[in-house]
């Protein structure tokens, strides 16, 4: 294999640039030239293509967002866009591709390896939903400015005797939710997988103030209700001040965590070595703290039933934690 392409798609995640230098590095080392496909799959069916080297990534590990950029494109989802997109690939001498986004851009991935096309793809999503990872690239730094975020509610709500609703993201996953929720020692969590009925989350909070605390958080992740909803439904039973704040795009910002730089550059080296060696069709993600490796048709399953009792027994531990 003398040539391959890396991109990022869907929405941007803490560490991408980590993974994209992986690649590139990788690559290199071992004689591959790299392509840089820029703008997601929408950039793929125009052409946005550049060659990269170690000096194009040299000062890219500790940045934030996606250098490549992204964006999500509904008319790749065409089989014309498609074969738009394989025209393109074939036309710049690209042997495999590296994928790194969510579920949707594994989806797309797919796709092109159904087509002939050698790829491999990288969890990268700060929702942490993807099947077959226990972490997914960005989801450590995402969790850590979710919760630095409540820390510095809390002063507030605490110095005004406040409930705080914070929503997070997470439309389908409540992983953010929950690690955020339960270091941030929050009265209640609620997350889109196990429904906690409002009764249960408003006589957490109720209690928390009959104990003599001066302040309350509920997290909320999105794909439960708004937190304007959530707020209105405490504010009604309560007889509190109640605030909301939705944190929204700041947990996709910022310098990737250590931890994070360090899953993406080691996911990005081994997708050079699996397509070096003639493998494709495969997403790569960390297991059990070894690399794991899962056929792309497989990672779009639903929730796996440990993963789902794991969510259960954080938020059991979430309300004994809780004063």
């Amino acid at each position: 294999m003398k040539r391959i392409a890396v991109m990022t798609s869907g929405g941007d995640s803490p560490g991408m640039n980590a993974a994209v230098r992986g690649v590139v590095v990788r690559a290199e080392n071992i004689g591959v030239e790299t392509i840089g496909i820029y703008n997601g799959y929408e950039g793929m069916m125009e052409g946005r293509f550049k060659k990269l080297t170690m000096k194009d990534v040299d000062d890219v590990m500790h940045r934030g967002g996606t250098v490549l950029h992204s964006a999500r494109s509904e008319r790749f989802k065409t089989k014309e866009g498609q074969q738009d997109a394989l025209d393109q690939l074939k036309a710049q001498g690209i042997e495999g591709l590296v994928v790194i986004g969510g579920d949707g851009s594994y989806k797309g991935a797919l796709a092109l390896q159904e087509a002939g096309i050698s790829v491999i793809g990288l969890p990268g999503t700060i929702d942490n939903d993807i099947y077959g990872t226990d972490f997914t690239i960005g989801y450590d730094t995402a969790v850590n400015t979710a919760m630095e975020a409540v820390d510095k509610i809390r002063d507030t709500a605490s110095s005004h005797l406040r409930t705080y609703v914070v929503e997070v993201m997470g439309r389908d996953a409540g992983d953010i939710a929950i690690e955020c929720g339960l270091a941030a020692g929050a009265e209640s969590i609620l997350i889109p997988e196990i429904e906690t009925p409002m009764e249960e989350c408003i006589e957490r909070v109720e209690r928390a103030y009959r104990r003599g605390k001066k302040h309350s958080i509920v997290i909320v992740a999105e794909g439960v209700a708004s937190g304007g909803e959530v707020a209105d439904q405490i504010a009604q039973a309560v007889d509190v001040e109640v605030r909301v704040t939705v944190l929204g795009h700041i947990q996709r910002g910022g310098n990737p965590s250590c931890f994070d730089r360090l899953l993406a550059t080691k996911l990005g080296s081994e997708a050079v070595n699996m397509l070096a060696e003639g493998e494709s069709g495969y997403a790569l993600g960390r297991q059990n703290n070894r690399l794991s490796k899962r056929k792309l048709s497989e990672t779009g399953e639903d929730v796996n039933p440990r993963v789902l009792e794991e969510k259960k027994e954080k938020l059991t531990l979430a309300k004994q934690c809780a004063i």
